[in-house]
C-alpha cells in the first residue's frame, strides 16, 4: 500500500494540473466506496492537499467541499491531455471527472481497495481512519516524548502502533521496518524510554524523506502519476532484506509475522 513518501510524491505531481480545473461531469463504478466522486460535479478544484495516505483536493462548491481518495494498494491518479482520452469501459477504471477544458481525471484500481469520499471541508465523521490520524511527522507535535507517552498507554507492540496511524499519519510496514532498523529498536517492543523514543522520531522522518527524495518505493504495484516507478527501493536497508547480512553488523536479518504483518530487522542491533 503506498504510503506518505509515494502518496505526497503524486500530491505533487497532480497540483499543478488539477488546480483551477472545474469539474463538469463525473462517471464511477457502481460501488458504495466509488460511487461518490459523481459528488464532485461542479466543483472548482482550489487545493490538492495530503493527510497521512489520503489525498484531499479542495472543492469551491456552493458549500467547500473536499474530494477524499484513498488509493489503497493499487490505485492510481491520471490527468489525461485532451487528445489522449482514455477507455471509459476499462475494468480497472473506478471513476473520472472531465474538467471544464475537456480533460480526463481517472482513478483506476486494479484491486479495488481503494476508496472516494465527498465530504464537507474538514469534516471526516464518516472516514473514522481519517478523523482520528496522529500528527504529521514533521508536525511539531510528534515528540519523543509523546510517542514514549502513547506506548505506554498501549499493550501493543511498537511496529503496529506506528502502523495504527493515530501515534504518527503516513507510516506504512516498509518505512517503519526501516526507521525501527536506524534506530536499533525491536519491533516488537511494548516500552520505549523517551531517549530512544526521540531516536526513533527522527529515524521515522529520515526513512520518510529518503522515500520523498527517490520518488516513493516501488516493489510491485506503485507507479506515480505519470505511470513511472519510485526508486527508493534501492535505497532500502532492512526492509526485504531477510536472509541478507545486516548492512551495520553483518549479522543475519531475520522476518518473523508480527500482529499478521511481514517484518524484518536484526536479531543482534534490535536486540529486545
Amino acid at each position: 500500500m503506498p504510503e506518505l513518501p509515494e502518496v505526497e510524491t503524486i500530491r505533487q505531481q497532480l497540483e499543478a494540473r488539477v488546480v483551477g480545473a472545474s469539474i463538469a461531469d463525473a462517471g464511477a463504478h457502481w460501488s458504495d466506496k466509488f460511487a461518490p466522486a459523481i459528488d464532485a460535479v461542479g466543483g472548482e478544484i482550489v487545493g490538492a492537499r495530503r493527510r497521512g495516505k489520503y489525498l484531499l483536493f479542495e472543492l469551491d462548491h456552493e458549500v467547500p467541499t473536499e474530494l477524499v481518495v484513498h488509493l489503497g494498494m493499487t490505485g492510481r491518479l491520471t490527468v489525461h491531455a485532451v487528445d489522449d482520452e482514455p477507455d471509459l469501459d476499462h475494468p480497472h477504471l473506478r471513476a473520472w471527472w472531465r474538467f471544464t477544458d475537456g480533460r480526463l481525471f481517472t482513478f483506476h484500481d486494479i484491486r479495488r481497495f481503494g476508496r472516494i469520499h465527498v465530504v464537507d471541508a474538514g469534516d471526516y465523521g464518516e472516514i473514522p481512519t481519517l478523523d482520528h490520524l496522529g500528527p504529521e511527522p514533521w508536525d511539531p507535535a510528534f515528540t519523543g516524548k509523546a510517542l514514549a507517552i502513547f506506548v505506554k498507554r498501549s499493550n501493543r507492540h511498537l511496529k503496529t502502533i506506528l502502523l495504527g496511524q493515530r501515534a504518527v499519519a503516513g507510516v506504512g510496514n516498509i518505512y517503519a521496518d526501516e526507521a525501527l532498523w536506524t534506530a536499533r529498536i525491536n519491533p516488537a517492543t511494548r516500552r520505549l524510554s523517551v531517549d530512544r523514543a526521540d531516536r526513533l522520531v527522527e529515524a521515522i522522518r529520515g526513512a520518510l524523506q529518503s522515500g520523498l527524495d527517490h520518488g516513493g518505493t516501488t516493489l510491485r504495484d506503485y507507479v506515480d502519476s505519470d505511470g513511472a516507478t519510485g526508486a527508493n527501493q534501492h535505497e532500502l536497508l532492512c526492509y526485504g532484506r531477510s536472509g541478507s547480512p545486516c548492512h551495520r553488523c553483518a549479522t543475519e536479518l531475520r522476518s518473523r509475522v508480527l500482529d499478521a504483518r511481514t517484518t524484518t530487522y536484526c536479531p543482534a542491533c534490535q536486540a529486545r
